[in-house]
């Protein structure tokens, strides 16, 4: 829930917190890919329309760079898509997990009909960190799926984008439609 408008909040139980949640998916305000083992959820990989998931890390820093030459795709301004966090069971860490779930994740956005999706992973080359707080993903994940740097929003982290193609149900690419008279 920190990424959706409400945030979590810290007059808010756990248990508030899961059925707001729960009320998103079912309304169909929630996106995210699930990565199973067998019948167990060990992962999963959240993404949305920036409509709904407005709150994201370093917003200062992202809201002054918006105008900037370079920014956000070449200054263009907000995305279509924001991927915003993963989780992966501790048993399951760098075991490709994060992986599957941003793979699973670009193959839903073409489905909806692609565009420019961002994320705002960290940067840990030469670093160690802990993958407990590898909320937001690495840098190295994201560029291994063609994502590029597009500015930085602070020490180790940035904003990367890419553009998805819309497929059809098939996984096909869909035409594009004929251009306006």
């Amino acid at each position: 829930m920190a990424f959706h408008a409400e945030g979590v909040g810290r007059s808010k139980t756990p248990a508030q917190n899961r059925a707001e949640k729960e009320s998103h998916v079912r309304e169909g305000r929630a996106h995210a890919t699930l990565v199973y083992d067998g019948a167990e959820c060990v992962g999963w990989c959240q993404f949305g329309p920036v409509a709904e998931l407005p709150r994201i890390k370093h917003r200062r820093a992202y809201e002054a760079g918006l105008g900037e030459e370079g920014a956000g795709g070449g200054g263009a301004g907000l995305p279509d898509w924001r991927i915003t966090c993963f989780f992966v069971d501790r048993a399951y860490r760098r075991r490709g997990v994060a992986s599957a779930g941003l793979d699973g994740a670009l193959r839903e956005i073409a489905r909806l009909g692609g565009g420019t999706v961002e994320s705002y992973p960290e940067d840990v080359a030469g670093r160690s960190v802990s993958a407990s707080f590898l909320h937001n993903g690495t840098v190295a994940l994201f560029e291994s799926r063609g994502f590029t740097r597009s500015r930085s929003l602070g020490k180790h982290h940035w904003v990367v984008a890419r553009t998805v193609s819309a497929v059809d149900a098939s996984g096909r690419p869909r035409e594009a439609p004929p251009p306006r008279p």
